[in-house]
């Protein structure tokens, strides 16, 4: 009996895209950090930015941020109503303008506070590379979901309880892989944390020594999308 293979190669070239292997998390972060870092430059990253935040209600402050990841050096110079902050850590020893007689009674000091907007800073504007860090656990199941109105490729990731308890999330564009959404939940996401923590939409960009950053920043909550504010790469 003769029969042609034709008809079935054809039915079996029109099925390849149902079975294409979907990537694995550990391929998107790599495709999310070869968009945004093409050269690898983070690792070397040392340069001056400025970003101002506005808030509802509240005069805008903008802040001169310096991270100098090989010589161990972040400064904030933060500006608000024509008051001038400032905060630097160089290779682990912390100075700042407010001193600890004006620190606010039971608050971080003003060496805590150094370091929280160190690890803030260097931590979000060194996304997505960041994710590679020890203490990071990447979760490797990929959800493809979709997120006010767009499609995406979503990972989580959790941290090594010396690093941190928050659960976040990361939303990248299923054709260029750039990241165009994080969000955090203070704990179990669908238990405890459900209603804590916040979400970012990211929009535009801009390049800072040879990295794709994102320039505009949005923040909401997660329980009522409210919105909080907006910092934005000025300079």
């Amino acid at each position: 009996m003769k029969f042609s293979i034709l008809p079935l190669v054809f039915v079996l070239l029109n099925l390849n895209p149902i079975f294409a292997q979907q990537p694995t998390a550990s391929e998107v972060l790599e495709k999310a950090i070869a968009y945004h870092d093409p050269n690898g430059n983070w690792a070397n990253f040392n340069q001056t930015f400025q970003v101002t935040m506005t808030t509802p209600n509240n005069a805008d402050r903008v802040s001169d941020i310096t991270i100098n990841l090989p010589e161990a050096y972040f400064s904030l110079t933060a500006t608000r109503d024509r008051l001038e902050t400032t905060f630097t850590i160089d290779k682990g020893t912390c100075t700042t303008s407010i001193t600890d007689s004006i620190a606010q009674k039971g608050a971080r000091t003003p060496c805590e506070t150094a370091a929280l907007y160190k690890n803030y800073y260097t931590y979000l504007y060194g996304l997505p590379m960041k994710l590679k860090d020890p203490g990071a656990n990447l979760s490797p199941k990929v959800e493809k979901v979709r997120f006010k109105d767009k499609d995406y490729l979503k990972l989580k990731v959790t941290y090594d309880e010396t690093v941190g308890s928050d659960v976040w999330f990361f939303y990248f564009n299923p054709t260029t892989y750039a990241m165009e959404v994080y969000q955090f939940f203070k704990g179990d996401p669908n238990g405890k944390g459900k209603d804590t923590g916040e979400y970012i939409l990211l929009s535009e960009e801009t390049t800072v020594q040879g990295i794709k950053m994102p320039k505009i920043r949005e923040w909401y909550y997660n329980k009522d999308d409210k919105y909080l504010g907006t910092d934005t790469i000025t300079k």
